[in-house]
């Protein structure tokens, strides 16, 4: 891009975005965002980079956004940093990611902003992973901010799974019969054993990079979700856009369901 054209946009996007701003329906903003941080790896290779280099990229972003939805009110955010299927990439693709991830969610825990609860198929993990996101919740336990979901080995089938292997366990410790299960048995005990148990759904789920599909995030708790597709790379989202997704969401009608 021309000079002229970044000093342009260096100017004119402020006053735009703080123009948004003001005009948001403070009333219809989402509690809970779902965010699909999508984009890292072809963001590299657009820019003549290797792989690791754009997550490096994308992990940076991840701040910003945290920060811009707390400047609006939001209480609960949920990142989807690695799924399931994420950890059948090449190893040397995740002995370079893992770090990165590990490092992001310091930095995270080190702002003591937000309260950091890690969600995913942990026994998938690296033993090193695991203890660096269960020292970053720990670490962030008391946090009077907004919450924030780290869903890495995040997958919306797994969980589900998940959700049903532990009430299955709860019931079975408690002697209740798989007949007498079965008759009481609604989505509120399985919602009860979800890795965001206790949580409102998101009311708003975002993908970057122009996918227009879900791929499994937040499978059960998106049913009845609004969904914001956006055409921007991971590490090129921009507080522009969030608010473009913001002022999307306050302008449909949720219909719940109905």
């Amino acid at each position: 891009m021309a000079d002229w054209k970044r000093g342009v946009r260096r100017v004119l996007y402020p006053a735009y975005e703080a123009r948004m701003l003001r005009r948001l329906d403070t009333d219809r903003l989402p509690k809970h965002v779902g965010v699909m941080l999508d984009g890292n790896r072809r963001w590299a290779k657009a820019v003549g980079r290797d792989t690791a280099h754009g997550h490096r990229a994308g992990a940076a972003n991840i701040e910003p956004l945290l920060t811009w939805c707390d400047e609006v009110g939001i209480e609960v955010v949920t990142l989807w940093l690695l799924s399931t299927d994420n950890l059948n990439r090449s190893p040397r693709e995740l002995e370079a990611l893992l770090p990165i991830i590990e490092e992001a969610v310091d930095s995270l825990a080190d702002q003591g902003r937000w309260r950091l609860n890690p969600v995913g198929a942990v026994d998938l993990l690296p033993s090193t992973t695991v203890a660096r996101l269960k020292a970053a919740a720990e670490a962030t336990r008391e946090v009077d901010g907004m919450l924030v979901n780290i869903a890495v080995g995040y997958g919306g089938r797994r969980e589900i799974a998940d959700a049903v292997r532990s009430l299955l366990n709860e019931h079975a410790a408690k002697g209740t019969s798989l007949e007498e299960l079965a008759e009481q048995l609604d989505v509120e005990h399985i919602a009860a054993h979800l890795y965001t148990a206790g949580q409102p759904d998101p009311d708003l789920v975002i993908r970057t990079s122009g996918e227009q599909r879900l791929g499994g995030f937040l499978l059960w708790q998106s049913a009845k979700s609004e969904f914001y597709f956006c055409e921007a790379l991971w590490p090129d989202f921009r507080r522009v856009d969030f608010l473009r997704a913001l002022r999307a969401y306050a302008q449909r009608e949720r219909r719940m369901g109905r």
